[in-house]
């Protein structure tokens, strides 16, 4: 038995009690979005705040940001239990990255100093060094930091805080995209496109390699959904 629920789980790349990992929130999430617990599985408020040594309040917050975003729901007097991925959500998610994304990597390919260049090129190495199947959670976490420093050097850091509370869904395909077969180091080979794009100052050719890179994904989403058709609502 999980420590949070009360069904059996399956063993999973994610350790949530890692130390950093920052908070039930934090925690709660990264075990939701690794597959650690799974959509229609119970959450113990109780369970949970036990396991953290806190309080129950900041378990109940946690639960509701988290429902707001979609990785679960709380159905009063019965429970609170996982979603399923909604395949509407993360189209949507999608449209708003996308629309995002484009315009934030043409700034950074207008305002990118050397020292970003060599800022991107050491994450990309540190990327390359976690492509196994034993390490998706890192290799997911250093995804989201490539994108997040690629916000950051056009300037509009808030943007990417704005993105990772509205493309929860597509997250979770993202991360169960990653058992895939040579499906990561496809990841890295986009993420060395824009970043070569950004190197050189190439406004229109960074968008271009951003737009392909975020359209990898979603153009898997049906087929992805057919494979784990679990995670999803039917």
């Amino acid at each position: 038995m999980d420590a949070m629920t009360d069904t059996p789980t399956s063993s999973a790349p994610t350790d949530i009690r890692g130390p950093r990992l920052h908070g039930v929130y934090d925690a709660l999430r990264a075990a939701v979005l690794s597959g650690e617990i799974r959509p229609g599985e119970g959450i113990s408020e109780t369970r949970v705040a036990a396991r953290y040594g806190v309080s129950r309040t900041p378990v109940r917050e946690a639960f509701r940001r988290l429902a707001d975003e979609g990785f679960l729901r709380i159905v009063p007097q019965v429970g609170t239990f996982v979603a399923p991925i909604q395949l509407a959500a993360v189209s949507d998610s999608q449209f708003i990255r996308e629309t995002l994304e484009c315009r934030t990597v043409r700034l950074a390919a207008e305002r990118a100093e050397a020292a970003d260049v060599a800022s991107l090129s050491r994450l990309l190495d540190s990327h390359r060094a976690v492509m196994s199947p034993d390490r998706h959670s890192e290799f997911f976490a250093l995804d989201e930091a490539t994108h997040a420093e690629l916000a950051r050097i056009a300037g509009r850091p808030a943007v990417w805080d704005l993105l990772v509370a509205v493309k929860a869904q597509l997250d979770r395909v993202r991360f169960l995209s990653l058992h895939s077969e040579g499906w990561a180091a496809k990841i890295v080979g986009e993420h060395q496109s824009i970043v070569d794009r950004v190197a050189a100052r190439d406004p229109d050719g960074a968008e271009e390699a951003m737009r392909a890179h975020l359209r990898t994904v979603f153009a898997a989403v049906d087929e992805i959904a057919r494979t784990n058709s679990h995670f999803f609502e039917t």
